[in-house]
This record gives structure tokens, C-alpha cells and sequence, in this order.
């Protein structure tokens, strides 16, 4: 039982007490029952302080001023502007008295890409020649040699198919895929080197794209040289252990990547501060690891996860779900752009994939009385459950729900800041930001305590 519920119980109780007096001894005992009364609420006032004291409207701007200032660069994936966001956050995590995660030796989670570019392609598809004008290879191999069909999964996309919508899937399976595609698709097949050219995790399997005029030809001759270049990643992941239930986990995790340096826009501003996408989530995480570390009332283990990459494809993430054991993590609490008011106005968020589990009742549950409410996603048709950090961990049955306030309506009632220059500190509302913390706060106490445990997600995986 916690101190409010403490409370509750004693109020209850003395009320029963006062009901069943006799009325010449009710003025007596009220005296007696009001004074440790004063005691206790005074003491639930000072637990009240003591989160207001660590998660507040200043505290949020000065975090939010360090991670979303034009000395981080927009915090681009391998730039030094993101290094010095990672050593910020890794710094806080420190001084807030975090243990590291597993067995890292440091605050930091490092992840290896690698980026293949082709320096040579030959071969030949049925009659045809086949060169790097028409063949794009998603692969981190040094060289591919195919002389047959044998071994490869075929995929053809006909003219009447949207390439892109049909590609794109094909590039996260785990198996060796060639994919034959219609010349019809001639010019957007040479934006095909953007969509695969990217760095990526090490992988056995390779799928290759091949422009032909012929989609039922059986024979190949392929031979692809590539130059690797590995590129370096890192999450920040801080821990604070439980009590009872060590080896149950409880996630809390922001992105901390954002769009880096692009072209001037009509303020001749060229960096992509992100403060609400998603400075505003990390400041959340940072926060929370400091007043959870504080109070000290969690029975469960606390990951606390500052993600890399979400916006070049979720790797930070994707690559965190592989490092635990994903029956033992019991939530997880994704916080991404919670700079702005909702729909419904301040002291209000929502919540994606509600329905999914009953994760979200929980968390209302616990704010029953306050004048904070969570909702459901009020926005389906955006699919924002698949659209962040938490839809990995999803994926293999976690409930992992993102906490948002970011409106993704339609324009013209859209986030007007939404990935653009304009996506400064002074949009923000660091009032209600730091409401939405505390909230998110005082919302999980029962599921860091272990006293409540989500339901799981079923998910089809994502093909």
C-alpha cells in the first residue's frame, strides 16, 4: 500500500470510527482523530513537494534548452551533433545515480551498421545484361555471386504494382529475395539506391532489385562487388534495479535523433532543432529516471532508454528489443512529442494502440480523482502505433504503447511544426510538459510496484 492509498484507509476508517461514537464522546474523539489526521496529510503534501520539486517547468526547459539547441546540430544520425546529445543525456543519467545496462561498462549501448555501396555489378538475367543501371542490391556482403535462382525467394512486381509499396517490405525479411520488377517502373527505379543504400544491421541475407523487360526469365549470371563502410550508433540506457522483481522490466524510452542540417528555410534556418520530435520525450525520460531514482518504490526493474535512429528506421529500438528477453519486460511507456497541447487541451494526452491492451486502463486507473486523463489515439488512420520506438518491443508481445499529445490531424489542424526548422523551444509548453511527466509518473506506481501487469500485445510481425 502507498502513502495516498495509506491515507485513504486511515480517512475510511476514522470515518467509521466518528459514524459509531456516541455523540457526548464524538467532539473527544474527533480531537484525537484530527490531529495524526493533519500528520499524515501533511506528510502526502510533502510527497507532492517532493515530485513538483524534481519535475517541473524549469527543470523540463533546461533540458529541452541543451538537447534542442543549435549547438547539438539537430542531432542527425552519425554527426557530432548527436555524440554531444548522447554525452549530455549519458551525464544526466549519472548525476541522477543510474546503474549501467546489463553488461556495459557505460551509459552507452553501441551498435554497428553497415553501409554497402556497389563499385561493381555484372552478369546477365535471361538475355539481358545486367549492370548498375538496373540492378540495386540491399546487403551488407562484400560480394555476391548468383548463378542460379536456386536458393532465392522470387518476388515479381508488375507494372500495375506500386513499386515502393511493394519493395519496401521486402527490404526488413530475413531471407535471400530477388525481385523482379517491370521496366514500366524505369523512372522510379533509380530512386531505388535511397531506399536500400542505407546503413544497416550485419545480415547473412541479401535481397536484389533487378529492372528487367523480362520478369519471366529463369536463368541468372550475377556477380556484385561492394565497398562496406561500418557506421556507429548508440543508445543511452540507464537502470535502476528492483526490490522484489529484479528480472521483471519496466521500459521507459524516447528518441533522441532528429533530422540534423538541411536547406535554409524563409528564415534562412537551416537546423532541425526538434525540440517537440523528440527532445520533449527524452527530457521525459531524463526526468522520470531522476525522480523514480529518488523515490525509490519500485519493485520492478526501471530501463531507462535514450533511442538513436527512430527517424531512419527505428535501428536504436530495434536493436534494444534483442538485448532482453522480451516475456520478462512487463511495459513499456514510448514518450515521443509531448511539447504541445492536445486535442483536448492541456493536462491531456494520448495513448497509441489503447485498444491493444489494457495498459492504458491501468494507467487511467491510477489518475482516477486527478484532473489529468489519458486517451485513446484519436488519430487510426496514421497508424501511430507502428510509427515509433515501442512497436518493436510490440511486436514480440510487450505491451509498449506511445504517450503522445502531438496532433496528427489533417492540415491545417496538424502539428505545424512537424519536422520542420520551425520545431523550436519557444512552441513548447513546459507547463503542461511537465504535468504529462508527473502524470506518467504517478500513472505507473502500480505497474512498477507489480502490483498491475498489462496485458500482452498480439501482433501479426510486420512483413
Amino acid at each position: 500500500m502507498d502513502l495516498w492509498d495509506s491515507v485513504q484507509h486511515n480517512l475510511y476508517i476514522q470515518k467509521q470510527v466518528i459514524n459509531h461514537t456516541p455523540k457526548g464522546l464524538k467532539r473527544n474523539s474527533m480531537k484525537k482523530i484530527f490531529l495524526p489526521l493533519i500528520a499524515i496529510c501533511a506528510i502526502f503534501s510533502s510527497c507532492k513537494e517532493s515530485i513538483d520539486s524534481i519535475i517541473n517547468a524549469e527543470e523540463v526547459e533546461r533540458i529541452e534548452r541543451i538537447l534542442a539547441s543549435d549547438e547539438m546540430e539537430g542531432r542527425r544520425t552519425f554527426t557530432p551533433g548527436i555524440d554531444k546529445a548522447a554525452d549530455f543525456i549519458a551525464e544526466d543519467f549519472k548525476s541522477s545515480g543510474l546503474e549501467f545496462f546489463g553488461d556495459n561498462d557505460s551509459y552507452f549501448q553501441h551498435i554497428t551498421m553497415i553501409q554497402a555501396s556497389a563499385n561493381a555489378i555484372n552478369g546477365k538475367f535471361g538475355k539481358e545484361s545486367l549492370n548498375t543501371s538496373n540492378v540495386v542490391a540491399n546487403t551488407t556482403a562484400a560480394e555476391i555471386n548468383i548463378e542460379s535462382l536456386d536458393g532465392y525467394t522470387v518476388v515479381v512486381i508488375t507494372k500495375e504494382d506500386n513499386l515502393f509499396q511493394k519493395a519496401f517490405p521486402l527490404t526488413r525479411r530475413a531471407e535471400n529475395i530477388i525481385v523482379l520488377i517491370d521496366e514500366a517502373h524505369k523512372k522510379n527505379f533509380a530512386r531505388m539506391p535511397r531506399l536500400v543504400g542505407r546503413a544497416k544491421f550485419p545480415s547473412k541475407f541479401s535481397q536484389i532489385f533487378i529492372l528487367t523487360k523480362n520478369v519471366k526469365a529463369t536463368s541468372i549470371a550475377l556477380n556484385i562487388k561492394n565497398t562496406l563502410k561500418e557506421q556507429k550508433l548508440k543508445n543511452v540506457v540507464g537502470v535502476i534495479p528492483g526490490k522484489s522483481k529484479k528480472d521483471e522490466y519496466v521500459v521507459f524510452g524516447g528518441h533522441y535523433d532528429h533530422l540534423g542540417i538541411g536547406k535554409p528555410d524563409k528564415n534562412k534556418d537551416s537546423i532541425f532543432n526538434g525540440a517537440n520530435d523528440d527532445a520533449s520525450g527524452t527530457t521525459a525520460v531524463m526526468m522520470l529516471a531522476k525522480y523514480f531514482n529518488k523515490v525509490k518504490n519500485n519493485e520492478r526493474t526501471l530501463v531507462f532508454v535514450a533511442f538513436t535512429a527512430e527517424e531512419m528506421g527505428g535501428f536504436g529500438s530495434k536493436y534494444f528489443s534483442k538485448q532482453l528477453n522480451p516475456d520478462k519486460v512487463m511495459a513499456m511507456f514510448n514518450i515521443e512529442m509531448i511539447g504541445t497541447e492536445s486535442k483536448w487541451g492541456t493536462n491531456s494526452a494520448y495513448i497509441t494502440g489503447f485498444e491493444r491492451s489494457d495498459m492504458g486502463k491501468i494507467l487511467q486507473k491510477n489518475l482516477s480523482g486527478s484532473k489529468f486523463r489519458f486517451e485513446p489515439d484519436p488519430y487510426p488512420k496514421q497508424n501511430l502505433f507502428y510509427r515509433s520506438d515501442n512497436a518493436t518491443l510490440a511486436e514480440l508481445g510487450v505491451p509498449a504503447h506511445t504517450i503522445a499529445t502531438a496532433k496528427m490531424d489533417e492540415k491545417p489542424n496538424n502539428e505545424p511544426n512537424y519536422h520542420k526548422q520551425s520545431d523550436e523551444i519557444e512552441t513548447l509548453d513546459m507547463v503542461n510538459m511537465a504535468e504529462i511527466i508527473k502524470s506518467i509518473a504517478l500513472s505507473s506506481k502500480t505497474i512498477i510496484s507489480g502490483a498491475d501487469t498489462p496485458t500482452r500485445v498480439t501482433l501479426p510481425k510486420r512483413q
